[in-house]
This record gives structure tokens, sequence and C-alpha cells, in this order.
């Protein structure tokens, strides 16, 4: 049993122990208290009207596509070039565009600008959302307005697209897989169309499409360019002075090659469909009837290496810097890019290819475009922009080659040419010469073919130049040829 002392002892212990407690727990309450009150309180007083305060974005109005005319560029007809919209993902939240820093990060729910110029030109487009501030109760009612910023639109874009040749266009690619590309002797896009086209509000449904209608075939496919690459050999022959215009070939339908590794013939078009030959041709008369054999034989006198020189002076081994992302590079082939990658040697057989735009050689819609454009134009290379200046460079080719060359495009056009949808043209437009050129190229794929037509006019001095190419279509004078036509009776009666 415990003595009255001890128990006395055990309880002033216990007394000293709750007091104890006591003054550590309020030290801890006025620590706490110092806490919220001074240490944080400005944080809680913020957080507090946070709660009350409600922020409103309004969404900046993206300015508008418009076409030289001023009309909107908005659906179907226009989506390759406009591009489509869809708000920023989570990858690009809070980034900041280094071409509009001022505007600030990206933010979630913004939209944004995906493929054509509306992703090219999205800082132009995009404005700088706005807000309003609105206090609020315990239920998130508005109770009065605090204030509001008022958003900032974007900038219309004004582009060189002519609104009525466009449409024109993609009613005569309707139910096509190919390209069309038009401008004007500068290098100003009037018309740019990849088909199948997609409705830019349902992109879900275009995903879907075999045909890949969001594959923009203009500057992104690669392709065989046929014949059409034949204006750009004749230059490099009478620039290079292996011959002139008083140059004769006599085609006998083959051309016929003896080597060590056997015996290799190669034959024009008009000898394997028709089992006829074209007798003496000419330079002009080679490219209006577009004689394989004559290509074959030039082709041989210039040499690949300097064949693919002039391919690079005429811009098919760079991009042709469209104001556009997504442009892929053409393959322009030569003997060490054959030995590099195919572990091959280079053969004669494979310049005669090269020559008529076939073998390896493999270009897109617009780079061929601009290479014959700068036929067409009087031997500028010019930037190709749809909404943007232009800039050309002089490639100094002699005035008399570029009229031989153009001679022959615009007897391509009349009878006895390959062009035949032409042959009633300057009939029917007051005695205005056009020049053209067909192609047909091989694809290796069960026979099928590439169908190219590429035209100008007025032939001196053009106002138009239009590329057009169906896929796997057939041959290009009755295929893409008819579709030139319908396209430039729509220009010029316009």
């Amino acid at each position: 049993m415990q003595t009255l002392a001890q128990t006395e002892k055990n309880g002033s212990w216990l007394t000293w122990f709750l007091r104890g407690v006591l003054v550590l727990g309020f030290l801890i309450l006025v620590a706490r208290l110092f806490e919220l009150q001074i240490i944080k309180g400005d944080y809680y007083r913020n957080l507090s009207e946070g709660n009350r305060i409600k922020r409103v974005k309004i969404n900046a109005p993206r300015g508008k596509i418009l076409s030289r005319g001023g009309e909107a560029l908005e659906g179907f007809d226009f989506a390759h070039i406009t591009g489509y919209l869809s708000e920023v993902s989570r990858e690009e939240l809070s980034k900041i565009d280094s071409n509009c820093v001022e505007k600030g990060p990206k933010k979630l729910g913004q939209i944004v600008g995906r493929g054509g110029l509306g992703e090219y030109y999205n800082c132009v487009l995009s404005g700088v959302d706005g807000e309003e501030l609105w206090e609020v109760d315990s239920l998130g009612n508005n109770i009065r307005n605090l204030g509001k910023k008022e958003p900032i639109s974007g900038k219309d874009l004004k582009t060189n697209i002519d609104y009525n040749l466009q449409k024109q266009v993609a009613k005569a690619m309707q139910g096509k897989i190919g390209s069309v590309v038009a401008t004007d002797k500068n290098g100003e896009v009037l018309a740019f169309y990849s088909s199948p086209s997609y409705n830019p509000k349902e992109i879900a449904s275009a995903l879907k499409n075999p045909n890949l209608p969001l594959f923009n075939r203009v500057i992104g496919g690669v392709y065989h360019p046929g014949s059409i690459f034949k204006p750009l050999v004749s230059i490099a022959a009478l620039e290079s002075g292996k011959i002139d215009k008083d140059f004769k070939f006599v085609d006998e339908g083959v051309l016929k090659v003896v080597t060590l590794y056997g015996d290799f013939s190669y034959s024009n078009w008009y000898f394997t469909q028709y089992g006829r030959t074209e007798g003496e041709v000419d330079l002009i008369k080679a490219l209006a009837r577009s004689t394989d054999t004559f290509f074959y034989k030039i082709g041989e006198m210039v040499g690949i290496d300097s064949l693919v020189e002039w391919s690079k002076k005429f811009g098919l081994t760079s991009l042709t810097e469209i104001d556009m992302n997504g442009e892929v590079l053409s393959l322009v082939p030569s003997p060490d890019w054959k030995e590099r990658v195919k572990k091959e040697k280079w053969f004669l057989g494979n310049t005669y290819h090269f020559s008529i735009g076939q073998g390896d050689l493999a270009l897109t819609p617009i780079a061929i475009h601009r290479a014959n454009l700068a036929v067409a134009n009087g031997g500028k290379l010019c930037t190709i922009k749809i909404a943007d200046v232009t800039k050309c460079v002089d490639l100094k080719l002699k005035a008399d080659n570029i009229k031989l060359v153009k001679e022959g495009m615009k007897k391509a056009c009349q009878a006895g040419g390959t062009g035949y949808t032409f042959f009633s043209w300057e009939e029917k437009n007051n005695g205005q010469a056009v020049g053209c050129k067909t192609g047909t190229a091989e694809t290796n794929q069960d026979g099928k073919t590439h169908a190219w037509f590429t035209v100008f006019a007025p032939l001196d001095n053009p106002e138009i130049i239009l590329t057009v190419m169906v896929e796997k279509s057939g041959e290009g004078s009755k295929v893409a040829g008819p579709i030139a036509r319908e396209i430039f009776d729509s220009y010029f009666n316009k």
C-alpha cells in the first residue's frame, strides 16, 4: 500500500505533466495561428478570393483565309489549302510558338490550325483570348461583373488563290485521285487541289477513307513524271551545245544497245502501240510527238552527270519554298546515288529511262510544275507561294533555246501533236497560242500509268500555267488532257 507521501508525490507529477501538455498545445495553436495569419495570410486570402471570383474565357475569333478576290475559303473545295482546326494536344500544352512569342503559351481548349495555311500561318490567324471576371456565391451563381478583357481577333490572310478557278478545278477532279496546281508566271498559286479532298469538319471519317484524302499529293506525293520531263531535257541538250535547231534524228521505232551484259531494246511509244515510226525528227517534232527514241539519244549525248546538274538548276533537288508544311524532296537519281543506295552501277539504259522521265526519277507535282514554269516564263526559277510574295532567279537561258522548246510545246497542242484536246484552242480563243506537253508515266504496277498534262497560255507571255496529274489512270492525252481543257475553258471564258 502506498503511503500518503507517495500519493501526494504521484499526483504532483501528473499535475505538472498535464500542465505541460496544455502549455505545449497552446504554443502549437499560437504557432499555427501565426502561420495562417502572418506567414500564409496572403495565400489563403487570395485562395478565398479565387473561390468567389470566376474567370470566363472569351475565345478570340480566328482570321479568315481569303481568295485574291476576297471570298472566304471554307469547306471541301479548299481543304488542302486551308487545313482544318482542332484543340491543342497534351504535348502542345504550355508550349510557346517561337514565331509569335507575344501570344504566350498554348492553353487547354485552345484552337489551332492543322495542315495547309491554317497551320503555316497560325500565328497570323490566331488571336489573343479575352476573359470576364465574375463574383459568384457559394453555389457558383453570378453576382456581379468585376471586369472584362476584350479578345483580340486574329488577322485575315489574303491569298493568291483564284476562287472561281479553284472551284472549277475541284469540279473537274471529282472522282479522280491525283493533283492539280496552277500558278501565274511568277509562281503565285492560282489553284491548288489534291484529290480526293475532305470536309475539314469531318476529320474522323476522312481518316477512315482508304483513298487517303488527308494526304496532300501536290507537295507530298512523288511520281515518275514521264514525258512532261522532256522539255527540261531539251533545254539541257540545247544549252550544253549537244544539239541545235538543225539537229535531226531518224526514229526507227526501237533503239538497240549491244553490251557485254546482253542486247537491249528501247522503243518509242508510237511503235509499241501502233507499230509505226516517226522517220526524221527534229526537236520541235520530237516534243510535239513525244518521240521517246529522240530523247534517248539526246540524253545519251548530254550524259547523266549533266542531266542531273540541269535538274538541280531547275530546282528539282530542292524544295519549292511553298508556304505550307509537308513538302517532300523529289528524287533525282545519279550514278553515285545508285551505287550508294542500290549497290549497282549506272548503265546507259538508266540514262535512257531518266531522259523520258522514267526509271528512278520521282518528282512531286509541285516540283515538276515549277521546273516547267521556268520554261514557260522565259527562264526564271521562282519560289511557289500561296499567300506570300514570290522570288524569281534568272537561269540565264538563251532566248532562242526557250523559243524553240516553246514552239515544240505549241505544236503538241496542234493537229498532229499528242495534246489533241487542245487542237481547237486557237480557233476558239481568237488565235491565242497555247503550249502543252503530255505525259504517260509507267508505274510497274499491272501496266497502270500516271496521266500527266502541263499547259500554259498565252504562249509568249503566260497568264496561267497548269499541271494536272491523275494517278494510275491511263494516258496523259486521254485522261489528264480533257481535265486541263475543261479548266482552261472555264478560266479564259470567265
